[in-house]
């Protein structure tokens, strides 16, 4: 079956997005393009009331004109009402507090998918982890790959990989959520996809810092080739299949995001590397992600040296050039 011809046949769903930032916008947006109707959720009253009466967001998507369609709100319960699937796109590290308010309004059954990337700092969990605790009898699925969310929301053609555990559910997703300019690809291995995603964060951070300090290119070429190996080492140890880390939820997410100041991470660690202030800078996850991932990996006994130099470099024990040539000095070896 087409994917028009299948988009044409789904039948369509109220989603509700929970989270008016640049992707869970860029995301309700897109929606409607495929007959859903869709509804974001806000914390700020005020940006809601911007979407609704001017059509933008001013914040997160500046100069971007929205469906007149989209509408927000930053009532919870409103925002969950009669909803046929939820889009969970809140950063990582609340993603717990807000699921927790969404609960009571949640209904039974209904499919949650986590739109954010990241592992909780405090406990270590996946997003899927997080939501299974504060949602136990809905299905968990979560939307992750290369995706700038302004390049969605500009209608620019878009592929991500959608997730859950009953292949069957990541299938029904896949075809509800693909759009025009979405094409979304399934699997059941929802661990792989979760873990591509939020150590390419830590990697961006690295690769942005290699350039902010005006390594080179082959430097930063190196780096995220290596780093890619250290994501596939720790993905295998959480029984992440390969296949799945090459895939566009792993490889293509870290390509897109370890080559572009576009990307938060990488420029977040290109300040880094030219030794500015990162105060009021905007949310990059792969900080919040970088300690919890070096406390897993030694845990685990397992070896990823750049992900555990990102963390001492965001410790600020660590310059970025004393980080590479700790790298470059470390025991010659095969490479595979």
């Amino acid at each position: 079956m087409s994917e028009t011809s299948s988009q044409s046949s789904a039948q369509k769903w109220t989603i509700a997005v929970l989270g008016a930032g640049a992707w869970g916008t860029a995301l309700g947006a897109t929606m409607l393009t495929s007959g859903h109707h869709a509804r974001l959720w806000a914390r700020d009253e005020a940006l809601a009331r911007s979407i609704n009466d001017d059509h933008v967001n001013r914040r997160y998507l500046p100069g971007i004109t929205l469906d007149a369609r989209l509408k927000a709100t930053s009532d919870m319960q409103s925002a969950l009402e009669g909803a046929d699937c939820v889009l969970a796109v809140t950063p990582a590290q609340t993603l717990r507090t807000v699921l927790a308010d969404a609960a009571p309004h949640v209904g039974k059954g209904v499919p949650i998918v986590l739109c954010a990337k990241g592992i909780e700092r405090e406990t270590g969990r996946l997003m899927s982890e997080i939501a299974a605790e504060a949602l136990p009898e809905n299905p968990m699925a979560a939307l992750s790959g290369p995706s700038f969310a302004s390049d969605l929301a500009s209608g620019l053609p878009t592929a991500v990989t959608v997730a859950a555990q009953n292949a069957d559910l990541a299938v029904t997703l896949a075809e509800r959520l693909s759009a025009p300019r979405l094409r979304c690809y399934s699997t059941d291995d929802l661990t792989g996809v979760e873990i591509g995603g939020a150590l390419k964060n830590v990697l961006a951070i690295a690769a942005g810092a290699t350039h902010g300090a005006g390594l080179g290119a082959s430097a930063s070429a190196a780096l995220i080739t290596r780093g890619f190996v250290e994501l596939r080492r720790i993905g295998e140890a959480f029984g992440a299949r390969p296949d799945t880390l090459m895939g566009l939820s792993g490889l293509g997410d870290l390509i897109l995001t370890c080559g572009s100041e576009q990307s938060r991470n990488f420029a977040f660690g290109a300040a880094l590397g030219r030794g500015e202030s990162l105060e009021g800078r905007p949310l990059a996850e792969g900080a919040h992600t970088a300690g919890i991932a070096a406390r897993i990996v030694r845990e685990r006994g397992l070896e990823a040296p750049i992900i555990e130099s990102v963390t001492e470099l965001l410790k600020g024990r660590l310059t970025v050039q004393a980080a590479m040539e700790a790298l470059l000095s470390r025991p010659l070896k095969s490479e595979t």
